[in-house]
């Protein structure tokens, strides 16, 4: 199998060399940097560690390769799909693992399978620098299949989602924010903490709390549990940011909360559910 990159930055670079060590040795790629003054150097450093030739254009990748794999920033990742489009031949394969979004991926699907080559929307859901080509990666568009018969042999640990372009982007994503958000709300919490001098106690209080139940039974409570008491939240979050306030910490995460609360509050889910808390997530996102 003859495989190539468009974009040979570091997920490019983990990648090949990963695969390289698998025993996949017919690589190649191509990176607009390559000659650039700053640059350039470390894509060609980049290549020669993993084993992989460098080409000049994206069409020599097209014309040498059965795979292709675009890694290449999510700003990117449309027009260089829509460049080298037409040159790709039926049955070829397209894997765009770059952080762009769902519909730019299903703009790429479409593009790329107008001619007959197949489309995969990959999104690469762990740490390249410590699991390289084992990164697990969910998988989605027509492609997928042929895409894990292709690459599993050379050790990727491959997932597929579905059919339809756009549904693994999707899912890393909103995951994204749910752990990017968990970790600038941990930063503003201890910021707080800290100030105060009651970091110990806030921090076992919170793992008492999210150590009590299952993840969804939390995710429950917490949830149904907002949209009841939504109004009664946003005076206490107001509160909360005065007292931030004072202690000279930014309340970026704090108010994003209290406009959250206030959107609940709107809604009045309180009268709508004659003030019981619902048992499950789902009955108030219905009302979403």
């Amino acid at each position: 199998m003859r495989l190539g990159f468009i974009g040979f930055g570091e997920v490019g670079f983990e990648l090949a060399r990963g695969l390289t060590q698998e025993g996949l040795t017919e690589i190649i790629a191509f990176d607009p940097m390559i000659n650039d003054s700053r640059f350039g150097a470390l894509v060609r450093e980049r290549a020669g560690d993993a084993g992989v030739a460098l080409v000049n254009s994206p069409l020599e990748i097209t014309a040498a390769t059965d795979v292709i794999i675009a890694a290449v920033p999510g700003s990117k990742a449309l027009p260089a799909a829509l460049n080298i489009a037409a040159s790709l031949r039926p049955g070829q394969i397209y894997a765009d693992v770059s952080t762009s979004t769902a519909a730019s991926k299903k703009k790429m699907a479409e593009a790329i399978e107008s001619g007959g080559a197949l489309f995969v929307d990959g999104a690469l859901m762990g740490g390249l620098s410590m699991q390289h080509h084992k990164v697990p990666t969910l998988l989605s568009g027509r492609g997928s299949d042929a895409f894990i018969e292709r690459l599993s042999p050379f050790g990727m640990n491959l997932s597929k989602v579905s059919d339809h372009a756009g549904d693994a982007i999707a899912i890393k994503l909103v995951r994204s924010i749910a752990m990017k958000g968990l970790a600038s709300l941990a930063v503003e919490t201890l910021a707080a903490a800290t100030k105060l001098g009651v970091e110990d106690a806030v921090l076992r209080s919170i793992e008492d709390t999210l150590s009590a139940a299952s993840f969804k039974e939390t995710l429950d409570w917490l949830v149904t549990a907002s949209a009841v008491h939504a109004e009664r939240q946003v005076h206490e979050m107001h509160d909360v940011m005065l007292m931030m306030q004072e202690v000279s910490v930014e309340p970026t995460m704090t108010l994003g909360t209290t406009r959250r609360l206030e959107w609940l509050a709107a809604k009045n889910y309180k009268q709508r559910f004659q003030g019981k808390k619902p048992r499950e997530w789902q009955e108030i996102a219905d009302c979403w």
